[in-house]
């Protein structure tokens, strides 16, 4: 296996682990995200249980875990990937606690900064299938 090869399957893995774990803490009502994840629900449709949304959420973030997992499911995952990373982004533009001061992210404001990381993995794989 040569770098690039290895490159794209630490992404893959990562991915995997990341949105399959961070996915399932939803499902199970242990996510840290879950107060936040409910304001915003409340900012934007709150018509939506939010018992109700957190599950099928979790649920979603849980796919697209797998979808990077299974070879040849790499175009599906990427496309419900970014579909997620946009929801994900909303807080930092609609909500005032993920910020201590002006550039100054609260923790809840780290977690979201850091999909950027997650967004180069994406395109890591992305690239790879061209």
């Amino acid at each position: 296996m040569n770098i690039k090869q290895a490159s794209i399957f630490l992404s893959r893995i990562a991915l995997f682990l990341i949105y399959f774990w961070f996915g399932l803490l939803k499902v199970i009502g242990q996510s840290p995200a879950g107060p936040m994840v409910q304001n915003l629900l409340s900012l934007t449709t709150p018509f939506m249980p939010f018992g109700l949304f957190i599950v099928l959420f979790g649920l979603f973030e849980m796919l697209i875990g797998v979808l990077f997992i299974i070879p040849g499911q790499e175009r599906k995952a990427l496309i419900v990937f970014f579909l997620h990373m946009i929801t994900t982004a909303l807080p930092l533009f609609m909500m005032s606690e993920v910020w201590t001061n002006i550039m100054v992210p609260t923790l809840e404001g780290q977690y979201i900064f850091k999909n950027i990381a997650l967004v180069a993995c994406a395109i890591t794989i992305w690239a790879s299938k061209k």
